[in-house]
């Protein structure tokens, strides 16, 4: 029986469907509860069925000025009564902080994350293959029509490993940075009240709001190129200080933020490299070192 069992025709197979397998030839060789207990017996039953684990590679994303990766996910807003929700779509460019687009639905559905991206792309004239769009895996995310507006328009998909949200770090901390603002209601009392409060929201967040991770600039400033100006007007403020009154600099002239040149998405661990060792190396020099 195990040989049967083991064979190359039924090792994957259940033993009710080895049986009647066997049957439809002609063949009775044993009940169906004996091929368990036999299975059992042996230490084969719980790793029949299993397989490998699929191993998902952290996206590795990389942003050197706007619109080039673009972070977007669905959050959920309360509604007026308990177990009612509101959805809010927020497409984010990862370099600039900048959102650059949003919308507020009563579900999640790929057909409207759709509408959402075709008429931003519109909106920041972005061509066929200059963007890298990156998401969870949440259903409209990985819908059909999404996948085929990317598919469409050249657009590259970047999808989190399953269930880290690490994966997605800056759309989950423009949620944070939302919900946390004082007066964000509790509930909202229709679709339109969260319209209107989103819409005074977002203008917040991408014109007034200083970011602690673009040099305290806002968005919006780095995303249409006036953060040079801004820097070198506070470079110059800076200067002036030091030139009337030093001693209040005990480190010597003071310095601004700067803008990083870059933004990843799980940037690469540099330091961890292979040690490749050369065939002369025996295994007690190995072991010495």
């Amino acid at each position: 029986m195990l040989e049967i069992l083991n064979g190359a025709e039924f090792c994957d197979k259940a033993p009710a469907e080895v049986v009647a397998t066997l049957l439809d030839r002609g063949q009775y060789v044993c009940s169906e509860r004996t091929m368990y207990r036999i299975l059992k017996r042996f230490a084969q039953l719980a790793t029949r069925y299993q397989t490998a684990p699929r191993v998902y590679a952290a996206p590795e994303l990389l942003a050197t000025g706007p619109n080039q990766v673009w972070s977007w996910d669905i959050t959920k807003l309360k509604g007026p009564r308990k177990w009612t929700y509101y959805y809010l779509y927020v497409l984010l460019d990862i370099f600039s902080r900048f959102v650059v687009g949003w919308m507020v639905a009563e579900r999640e559905l790929g057909s409207l994350a759709r509408e959402l991206i075709c008429a931003t792309l519109l909106d920041q004239g972005i061509g066929p293959d200059e963007l890298t769009v990156h998401s969870d895996r949440g259903g409209p995310m990985r819908s059909l029509p999404v996948a085929q507006l990317y598919a469409d328009l050249g657009i590259t998909k970047s999808l989190s490993r399953p269930y880290c949200s690490n994966d997605n770090p800056y759309s989950e901390a423009t949620f944070k940075t939302l919900k946390y603002r004082p007066g964000f209601p509790e509930r909202f009392e229709s679709l339109l009240h969260a319209k209107t409060v989103c819409r005074e929201l977002f203008h917040w967040y991408n014109h007034e709001h200083r970011h602690s991770g673009i040099a305290m600039l806002t968005p919006a400033s780095v995303h249409y190129g006036l953060h040079e100006s801004i820097l070198q007007q506070r470079a110059s403020v800076m200067a002036d200080a030091y030139r009337l009154h030093p001693e209040r600099f005990v480190r010597g002239v003071p310095t601004i933020m700067a803008l990083p040149h870059e933004v990843w998405i799980n940037k690469p661990n540099l330091s961890s490299q292979i040690v490749v060792l050369s065939p002369a190396v025996s295994l007690s020099q190995l072991r010495r070192s």
